[in-house]
């Protein structure tokens, strides 16, 4: 999985980030005009799920190639700015964890380079069978490793 600097639907990966632009649309905000916060979290797993697709994944090919899902386990997040009507963002994404069957994320949400909101999320990979914690896929596993950021900067 290389690096590619392609801007289209599902971003691009810059270094060890993910980098999803989007645009505040109407349906994403409440009467004044300001983004509802549970669209935040809708922002960031459209980033998630676009970075999968850029690692040569998607999440229907996981669950149909390894009967497996991936869950939301613990998620917190810091509004620190609001976002508006037809305002310009990105989300960034860094991997900061990669368990034996979890993966967790640092999920910035900026305009330009103004942080509006920070989201930790942790996720765990689930078979689709039990409902039960079960080991990320090798190849799965092993794409996600290339990404792994620990480092603050």
């Amino acid at each position: 999985m290389t690096d590619t600097n392609d801007t289209g639907l599902l971003g691009y990966i810059e270094g060890k980030r993910h980098i999803f632009p989007l645009m505040v649309f109407y349906e994403d905000t409440d009467a004044g005009g300001v983004v509802y916060h549970a669209n935040y979290l809708a922002f960031a797993e459209r980033a998630r799920s676009a970075m999968l697709n850029l690692l040569g994944f998607s999440n229907r090919s996981v669950a149909e190639r390894h009967k497996v899902a991936i869950a939301v386990r613990h998620c917190t997040l810091d509004f620190r700015r609001a976002a508006r009507l037809e305002d310009r963002l990105i989300v960034e994404s860094r991997l900061i964890k990669l368990g034996g069957a979890s993966l967790g994320f640092e999920q910035k949400i900026m305009r330009d380079d103004e942080v509006l909101v920070v989201i930790e999320i942790y996720l765990a990979c689930m078979s689709l069978q039990e409902l039960r914690a079960q080991r990320l896929p090798e190849e799965l596993r092993m794409a996600y490793a290339t990404y792994l950021d620990v480092n603050e900067d």
